[in-house]
């Protein structure tokens, strides 16, 4: 067959554009799924946040307040049927998911009002998620009281995140425990999962919560607990004697991109959600440095 210059020319293009479309394809698909925390940015409005996190490459929120509102049932995107549909609305039109919602609910708890009051809240949050379609639930284990045995604790945390995870069923939403507070090392998380045995009951790896406690390598970490790593936590830190001072990512002294690469490699499909603590610490980077920043490392990380 002879090919005119013309029918030469117009195959060219078809092949350049399928070629170009294929890598950008590949690079979109080697891109991993980030979100941040609004623990970032306790002071920007609902609109603010998305379009931030629309600008720079995220595709998911993790709401932990909003304009320092933490029990987020009481904020005004979720306060009435037609306010959750106009939320809803904005985030489809920044095509951006709800992948977490941070409630403050503790585990440890055994009896009495307290224990009432925490599982209440971790409720309240679930029925939430289930309204804005929203996987996941973050609560906290979260303390080993002197007056009790730390076995008793354990089972304790257990089981109240299996009273959590039955709620969290019907709603189509999954409970996840954050490694966090006196639980931060991978034995005393597994203990709990593995009383917790329940597919709504999950894990949110905070790499550095644990790190910077019992500098565990992460790949011993994640053997031990990967089938229960729902979602995780990014952020970097110092060791500055015994105080802790959070850093941009990549300048802090946590071993952060080999837990990333770990997590990728063994092909997680969740989301890497940045959780800059300024609410906690106002002293740290702003969240429009912070968050961008994020955006870039992991970026450029990953086209690597």
């Amino acid at each position: 067959m002879v090919y005119s210059r013309k029918q030469f020319l117009q195959n060219s293009a078809i092949l350049l554009a399928a070629a170009m479309c294929s890598s950008a394809f590949t690079s979109k698909k080697n891109m991993p799924l980030l979100a941040f925390s609004t623990l970032g940015c306790p002071d920007w409005s609902f609109q603010q946040i998305v379009n931030f996190a629309a600008e720079h490459g995220f595709s998911g929120l993790e709401i932990r307040g909003i304009k320092r509102q933490m029990d987020l049932t009481l904020c005004d995107e979720f306060s009435s049927p037609e306010k959750i549909r106009a939320t809803l609305s904005l985030m489809a039109e920044k095509n951006l998911k709800f992948i977490n919602l941070g409630a403050s609910a503790k585990m440890h708890f055994h009896e009495g009002s307290e224990r009432e009051k925490n599982l209440e809240e971790a409720k309240s949050f679930i029925d939430l998620a289930q309204k804005i379609n929203c996987p996941f639930v973050r609560v906290f284990p979260d303390k080993f009281p002197k007056e009790r045995e730390r076995e008793a604790t354990i089972r304790t945390v257990a089981e109240n995140l299996l009273i959590l995870g039955q709620y969290a069923k019907s709603r189509n939403v999954t409970v996840l425990l954050e490694t966090h507070g006196d639980f931060s090392g991978s034995e005393d998380i597994l203990k709990v999962l593995k009383i917790a045995k329940h597919p709504n009951v999950g894990l949110v790896w905070d790499i550095a919560n644990m790190w910077t406690i019992t500098k565990e390598a992460p790949l011993e970490v994640y053997k031990k607990l990967k089938k229960h790593i729902h979602h995780t936590h990014i952020k970097d830190a110092k060791l500055i004697g015994d105080k802790l001072q959070y850093t941009l990512l990549g300048q802090g002294d946590v071993p952060m991109f080999e837990a990333i690469d770990i997590l990728s490699n063994d092909g997680y499909k969740g989301y890497y959600s940045f959780e800059w603590e300024k609410l906690w610490h106002p002293e740290i980077a702003e969240p429009e440095i912070a968050i961008s920043h994020y955006a870039k490392a992991m970026k450029e990380h990953f086209s690597n």
